[in-house]
């Protein structure tokens, strides 16, 4: 294991050389609870060399046949989704593997801008409901800001070391800070590239030595127990001036889901979500 010190050095020559924020590992964190996130999804894209599925990005279960990630893990071939998994490895009882049939990316998403960052997976058939896989819910507060300073976390089968390649076997979490967007877009930090408007969020660690980076796009946010935003982009590795950036769930994205999935997606009861 590198020292922290030549880490964030080679991080700091990386993300010079790499303008191109790809978002997206848990790093700095720990393996969550056997089944503790049964909403968790896993997005497999099909390896015609290896003849195995792959995975490319975390999710959310929000209803039985619709997951919620970010546009840009858009992915041609043969993809599938797993849910109720802990270990991306053991063919655990409790998993359940569901091809996507259809990705629903936000028409507006810009990937060098990282804004509408947000796409849904419709499933080929409903999840099972069960206590290893249930629903996450979608924001009940219309999609409301977070305040500057509030503790989140984030999950997901990401790398767990800036210097590695290989996505975590389990599932991984770890708790981040919420930034200011001011701060966010100074000249320290990101200098307004990209800009990070209302509809985004900079989530990180004040002694840089915990984020979400490569493997965790399109994992949900939570924050005060309430699905709040989506891992989008970030450095290479960890950088305390260049925090995680999030979709945040807000109003036009919950009536977008609405206009996708043809129900109401807030104020609803917890059985309204199955």
């Amino acid at each position: 294991m590198k020292s922290l010190q030549y880490t964030l050095l080679i991080c700091s020559i990386v993300v010079s050389l790499t303008p191109v924020y790809h978002g997206v590992e848990i790093i700095g964190g720990r393996t969550v609870k056997l089944h503790s996130k049964p909403y968790m999804a896993s997005m497999q894209v099909y390896n015609k060399a290896t003849k195995k599925y792959e995975h490319h990005c975390g999710g959310a279960l929000i209803r039985r046949k619709w997951v919620l990630t970010a546009a840009h893990c858009e992915k041609a071939g043969r993809i599938q989704v797993v849910v109720g998994a802990q270990s991306l490895s053991q063919n655990e009882k409790s998993q359940q593997r569901i091809l996507i049939i259809k990705q629903h990316p936000h028409p507006k998403f810009n990937r060098k801008t990282k804004e509408n960052d947000i796409m849904l997976l419709e499933l080929s058939s409903e999840a099972k409901i069960n206590k290893d896989v249930k629903p996450l819910n979608l924001p009940n507060d219309k999609g409301a800001d977070v305040k500057p300073g509030r503790r989140c976390t984030v999950a997901g089968w990401g790398v767990k070391t800036s210097d590695s390649n290989s996505p975590s076997d389990t599932l991984q979490e770890v708790k981040l800070f919420v930034i200011d967007r001011k701060t966010c877009n100074s000249k320290a930090y990101y200098n307004r590239d990209p800009v990070i408007t209302k509809d985004m969020i900079c989530v990180g660690d004040r002694k840089g030595r915990k984020d979400s980076s490569k493997g965790d796009s399109g994992g949900p946010l939570i924050c005060s127990n309430k699905y709040k935003g989506i891992v989008s982009a970030g450095p290479e590795c960890v950088d305390p001036k260049k925090p995680g950036i999030y979709t945040l769930i807000t109003k036009k994205y919950l009536d977008w889901i609405e206009k996708i999935i043809g129900v109401q997606t807030y104020n609803m009861t917890t059985d309204g979500l199955y």
